[in-house]
């Protein structure tokens, strides 16, 4: 099987679509520019799809690998026959693989490799063809040296024929079978963990098929299991899995098939009980792991892009109690102009100062808007702010702040700030994720920004390159500004990285900044490979040629010029010219594949236009501070702060997140909430319980309802 045979036995994309994608990726072509300007080669392939490729090749080559690994080794042994060795060479699901490598495989001393030493093969093969005979006799015959008796002998043939039942690749597949048909998950608490482990109350002592355990709630058991709080197992019943293995082996119902019958309960309970339990285990967390990744890439992608206010003057704040609240203003760049601190809140209680203060910052640098981080403090801090008066009408805005802490303690941030504190950095963030969430928010660990679930658990790799993937989707699809990009945004750009980013910024400075895409090829190390990758990402904004704030890629200025050519106008006459660009034709262009024509058309007509819609503000209840506010059927204004495989979080104006169960999202099932709910997303709820104790909100969504 070639590597294209095996992409598309996991989904119905063309063998033409596989083999130019897979040449692109060789070539070192990225996967947003494979999505955005190779789709006449690939025919349209989306970026899922091109990292689906990307990924199944990687998977392909890792077997390759492992068939390689195991024919060596066998070979090494003198075991490799010609036809065990096409057998592995075509064999390509992994699992099957390890059943094949299984009796060859080099492992610590057995019990049946104790008893081969003493001799005892030839009487586990004659037990085993169970032709006849008393085993009593036959072992008789074994009875020499260490062995003291017939007893012995057949404990020892017994422990051969358990290892050979384990390693049968036939019988390992049924029990495989009834393990993934049949399982129960179980879970137990461990003695003397009831107070430790009372957030997994509802676990103490819980059971059901492992195949429909939901991917969140085996995570949570995994997590339990790996604390030491619970003990979790996941069996199907003994009696049926020893039943299949006798079936299976035993053949006659003398002597022999007796003891091969014991054969089959030793083999089972010692050696591939175990064996499978951990292999299902591993499958199941495997699939949790990819659901939760799921998950969380869906919710980083909406946070990256949640709407920006843009370039605006800001006043952001810091909250905080006893410590009081950090300020700073920035200008329209997220430069940083002034900070200061206030104390409105206990125990200082200085709300009159604190308010003369702000509405002093506000008219000092022509503040358009104020962000509030949503921590400790903020609901607080947000009614002090909207009770002071200012010399204009501002937008007051509450900022999620998670990651904040992580990115004022940052080295970027030192970088960035060497001179002040993580008290006025955090703030800063704070502040420009208002602005630009996507610029902000790309200079912390993605595992950091409050969107995940379980993400300690996972498979830390996968989850790396599954986020990785999602910020450089994010930024590719926005678009980077040349001139005020940190080299942190720049670093994603398709075909950068951290070098290449930092020599922008220094031929920026040198330069007075980038006048053309022309230009990059002057950057040092930026070769013509790069260039190709990272061109149509970038934008000038005031570029002499307006195509360089667009994502029209320069390998299409001439397709772009001999359109307006042909139309008689100038370039520029075409942007945003609805009229004229709807005058043109696919037929009067034949040499232009469809794909590019159609991109060209749509970008010209909004150009270098940012895909994501604006902020809105969000008024809370003035009503609600704490839980203890809270009554059962009050509708509510809240924000999706989180969205999980069982429903969503969101922010009522208190510090405990309240839950939408999927159950109570919509007037129908709903199996995957993110297809009804989304990050950022203003929501009415109503109160269905309240928990002050356990600090839970149970919420419905009101629907029909536009917020």
């Amino acid at each position: 099987m070639n590597v294209i045979s095996f992409i598309q036995n996991t989904n119905s994309i063309s063998e033409k679509s596989i083999s130019q994608t897979l040449q692109l990726l060789k070539e070192g072509a990225t996967v947003p520019f494979i999505a955005r300007y190779r789709k006449e080669m690939t025919q349209g392939l989306d970026e899922v799809q091109i990292a689906d490729i990307r990924d199944y090749a990687k998977k392909y080559d890792e077997i390759i690998q492992r068939q390689q690994t195991i024919t060596s080794s066998i070979e090494e042994q003198n075991k490799l026959t010609p036809e065990l060795k096409d057998k592995i060479l075509s064999t390509f699901d992994s699992t099957i693989l390890e059943d094949i490598y299984l009796p060859f495989k080099q492992k610590r001393q057995t019990k049946g490799d104790k008893a081969k030493k003493l001799g005892l093969e030839p009487l586990a093969k004659m037990i085993m063809s169970q032709r006849g005979g008393d085993t009593f006799s036959m072992a008789s015959k074994f009875v020499k040296g260490e062995l003291n008796d017939e007893d012995e002998a057949l404990s020892g043939a017994k422990d051969i024929i358990a290892e050979w039942i384990n390693e049968n690749a036939s019988a390992r597949a049924r029990i495989r079978q009834l393990f993934q048909r049949k399982a129960i998950l179980q879970s137990k608490l461990s003695k003397g963990k009831e107070i430790e482990g009372e957030k997994y109350k509802d676990y103490f002592d819980f059971s059901e098929p492992l195949y429909k355990c939901a991917s969140h709630r085996f995570l949570a058991l995994y997590r339990a299991d790996r604390e030491g709080v619970l003990s979790i197992k996941a069996q199907p019943q003994q009696e049926d899995a020893i039943e299949t293995l006798e079936r299976f082996f035993v053949k006659s119902n003398d002597s022999c098939g007796e003891l091969v019958a014991d054969a089959c309960k030793e083999s089972y309970k010692r050696l591939m009980c175990p064996s499978l339990e951990n292999e299902l285990l591993n499958e199941a967390k495997e699939k949790a792991d990819k659901e939760a990744i799921k998950v969380f890439s869906s919710n980083l992608r909406q946070l990256l892009l949640a709407p920006p206010l843009g370039s605006k003057r800001i006043l952001a704040i810091d909250p905080g109690f006893r410590t009081g609240c950090k300020v700073v203003c920035l200008d329209e760049n997220g430069t940083l102009l002034n900070n200061a601190t206030i104390y409105p809140h206990p125990p200082q209680n200085e709300s009159a100062q604190a308010q003369a203060k702000l509405a002093q910052l506000v008219q000092m640098y022509k503040i358009d808007a104020i962000a509030i981080g949503d921590g400790t403090a903020g609901r607080e801090t947000e009614f002090i702010v909207k009770k002071t008066r200012f010399d204009r009408d501002l937008d007051v805005f509450v900022v999620r702040e998670d990651g904040a802490s992580i990115y004022s303690a940052s080295s970027i941030a030192r970088k960035e700030f060497p001179d002040y504190d993580v008290t006025v950095r955090g703030a800063v963030s704070i502040g420009r994720r208002l602005m630009d969430p996507l610029a902000e928010l790309v200079k912390i660990d993605p595992k950091s920004v409050g969107v995940g679930q379980y993400q300690h658990e996972v498979q830390q790799t996968l989850l790396k390159d599954a986020l990785d993937d999602v910020v450089v989707s994010c930024v590719n699809n926005v678009g980077v500004d040349l001139n005020t990009a940190s080299p942190y945004l720049l670093s994603y750009v398709s075909g950068l990285g951290n070098t290449l980013a930092e020599n922008i910024i220094e031929f920026r400075k040198e330069n007075g900044g980038i006048f053309s895409r022309e230009e990059l090829k002057k950057v040092k190390r930026l070769g013509d490979k790069a260039y190709e990758q990272a061109a149509g990402f970038l934008r000038i904004r005031d570029a002499k040629n307006p195509l360089d704030n667009s994502a029209i890629h320069p390998e299409n200025y001439k397709t772009v010029e001999k359109i307006a050519k042909f139309l008689k106008v100038a370039v520029v006459d075409l942007i945003g010219n609805d009229e004229l660009l709807k005058s043109i034709q696919k037929t009067d262009f034949p040499e232009i594949d469809n794909y590019t024509f159609e991109d060209i058309i749509k970008e010209l007509k909004k150009p270098g236009r940012d895909p994501r819609k604006k902020a809105k503000v969000l008024e809370f209840s003035s009503k609600i501070k704490t839980i203890a506010d809270l009554e059962i059927g009050m509708k509510l204004t809240g924000i999706v702060t989180n969205v999980t495989a069982f429903g969503a979080f969101i922010n009522i104006g208190i510090k405990e997140n309240g839950l939408i169960h999927k159950s109570n999202l919509a007037n129908e099932y709903v199996e995957d909430p993110s297809k009804y709910i989304s990050l950022h997303e203003h929501v009415e709820v109503e109160v269905m319980e309240v928990d002050a104790a356990r600090k839970r909100v149970g919420l419905k969504r009101v629907l029909n309802v536009k917020c």
